[in-house]
């Protein structure tokens, strides 16, 4: 393990400039919002100007969480599923635990073991694996409770992350049949509530608490593939559910005033061809069905057999290729939706808008400042205004090219945007928002940032960076 420290200064200066008051306690920090409000974020900086202290860690693909004095991350090393747990301020190892696994069940490539992001708060530290389920550590390490799960029926995967809303984690596990959500006791593991989520599909996303106040009871706010739903937070008891499609919901609910926005990439035609189609092209069999050694030959999609492959039985039928291709097909874009007052279905033409441009597959838009901010494969970027859904700039940073996974944050009158190619673009914010640089780490990028007390906590494929400005 590789710590280097950037800034030769006393120890406890740098503990000074990390406040203790500072949160990132989740997937894209507060209430999932990707927004800060500390002051001092930089924007250059680069592996070797700017950084603070670096770590390496293995490959994986969950973001850095940061609470008190602590970032916490996982990763996979081999049959062992790893925590860890960084000094915030200088980046000191402070202790790592590890899991065996006690399966290693095949998901796509794109995906990995350590997918989903802690959720970390002052009594240290919950996280979630697929291979195994839920483990909590106190700050210093020790264990405090673990709660086995699973297997899950995903071909891609899990990635969606736990929560802590005061007192109770939340964790939303979609899958192919069998989706269901569950709140335990954040000090001991103990089940609050389990529901059944019927009617919803695969998804990768990690619930919202919707609390606008003004009286209005908390919802948990949950995105899948193919509806929106909202929970009373406290039992978990369904409240309304609106249809939407997407072909593989990835990014999470954000909430803006009184309105939750979300954002789902889809179309208003079936993005596969007719069952007939595929049938004349792939079954030479003539069984009227498709096999794995049959499709394998689709140079498009044959890769993804397994998600077609519903009940695992290594054969494709009529139906289960048509709920696929069903998917994705409806209403979709960046919507706004009102939750108060909201029971049973809801229309989905009860949005308060729809855009339904330059949207992003995998990454979750942020609000900031007044305005909605979003990125696409090929660095596109777009702001929207939250109140109208009309778009103020749509633009590109030129600089970073390539595809996207990891979800905008902002601070200090900036937007950062990670690619996986490595370049961090940073935006200063407005409606007519501008490009401020564009920082090349050299090293893949798939996590989201994390942003506290005025430095940027960065995961590569190797390393883990801390970056800060002139304050830190």
């Amino acid at each position: 393990m590789r710590v280097s420290l950037a800034v030769v200064v006393a120890a406890g200066s740098l503990a000074a400039a990390t406040p203790s008051a500072a949160q990132w306690g989740q997937f894209r920090g507060p209430n999932g919002s990707g927004v800060d409000t500390a002051t001092g974020y930089p924007v250059a900086f680069s592996p070797t100007s700017g950084v603070v202290w670096k770590a390496d860690v293995p490959f994986g693909q969950s973001s850095p969480v940061v609470a008190g004095s602590r970032v916490y991350l996982t990763a996979s090393d081999g049959d062992r599923l790893v925590t860890f747990a960084f000094d915030a301020a200088t980046g000191r190892e402070a202790w790592r635990r590890t899991i065996a696994r006690p399966r290693a069940q095949a998901i796509y490539k794109a995906n990995d073991p350590a997918s989903p992001t802690p959720a970390a708060d002052a009594n240290g530290v919950v996280v979630f694996f697929a291979d195994f389920g839920l483990a909590a550590y106190a700050p210093d390490g020790k264990e405090q409770w673990t709660l086995p799960l699973g297997p899950f029926k995903n071909f891609y995967g899990m990635a969606g992350s736990p929560i802590i809303t005061g007192d109770t984690v939340i964790l939303v596990c979609d899958q192919m049949s069998g989706s269901f959500m569950l709140a335990l006791d954040r000090k001991t593991g103990r089940e609050r509530w389990r529901r059944e989520r019927a009617g919803a599909t695969v998804s990768w996303t990690t619930p919202m608490v919707f609390a606008p106040g003004n009286g209005v009871e908390p919802q948990l706010i949950v995105l899948s593939s193919t509806r929106l739903d909202g929970y009373t937070l406290a039992t978990g008891e369904p409240r309304w559910w609106m249809p939407l499609s997407s072909q593989g919901a990835i990014g999470t609910a954000v909430a803006h005033q009184d309105s939750v926005i979300v954002a789902t990439l889809a179309g208003s035609e079936p993005w596969m061809e007719p069952f007939e189609s595929a049938l004349k092209t792939f079954d030479t069999d003539q069984d009227g069905k498709l096999s794995r050694a049959e499709y394998a030959t689709e140079k498009g999609f044959g890769e993804h057999f397994g998600w077609l492959d519903a009940n695992g039985d290594d054969i494709v039928d009529r139906r289960e290729y048509e709920d696929a291709r069903a998917m994705g097909v409806g209403e979709y874009g960046v919507a706004a939706i009102k939750p108060a007052g909201l029971r049973g279905k809801v229309d989905p033409g009860a949005a308060i808008w729809r855009f339904k441009k330059n949207l992003p597959f995998v990454p979750t838009p942020v609000v900031y400042d007044g305005l909605v901010y979003m990125v696409k494969t090929g660095g596109i970027v777009t702001a929207i205004d939250p109140a109208t859904g009309q778009a103020t700039k749509e633009g590109r940073s030129k600089d970073a090219p390539g595809d996207y996974t990891a979800s905008p944050i902002a601070a200090d009158g900036k937007v950062f945007l990670a690619s996986v190619n490595g370049k961090i673009t940073v935006l200063k914010a407005g409606r007519e928002w501008d490009v401020l640089g564009v920082n090349d780490l050299g090293e893949d990028i798939h996590a989201t940032p994390a942003l506290a007390g005025g430095r940027i906590y960065v995961r590569t494929r190797g390393t883990l960076y801390c970056f800060g400005g002139a304050k830190s």
